[in-house]
């Protein structure tokens, strides 16, 4: 079966079209920002397994973010965020 270019470029565009788009990468804090989510007080989850959450409850509008996980790039300097890398491990607590 022979595909003629046009037809091929026209499939792959479309499955380029299917692709993800990365969330933006949040900014890491300023030293001295301020701690409005009370992420310093959740430093000692860093490098715990993710599953260590399940039984912890947190303030309202806590996220947990996995590794692939698609999030909204609005600034909320009150939110609590808990990054999990594809390890499984909990690699950062920040406002953002």
């Amino acid at each position: 079966m022979r595909v003629s270019f046009p037809l091929l470029a026209v499939a792959t565009l479309t499955l380029a079209a299917c692709e993800p788009i990365p969330a933006p990468e949040p900014q890491p804090e300023a030293p001295g920002a301020s701690d409005a989510c009370g992420a310093s007080g959740y430093q000692g989850l860093i490098g715990q397994r993710g599953t260590v959450l399940e039984s912890m409850t947190f303030p309202l509008r806590t996220r947990v973010i996995g590794p692939n996980d698609a999030i909204t790039a609005d600034y909320s300097p009150e939110r609590l965020n808990i990054e999990i890398g594809l390890g499984g491990l909990i690699e950062r607590v920040a406002c953002y």
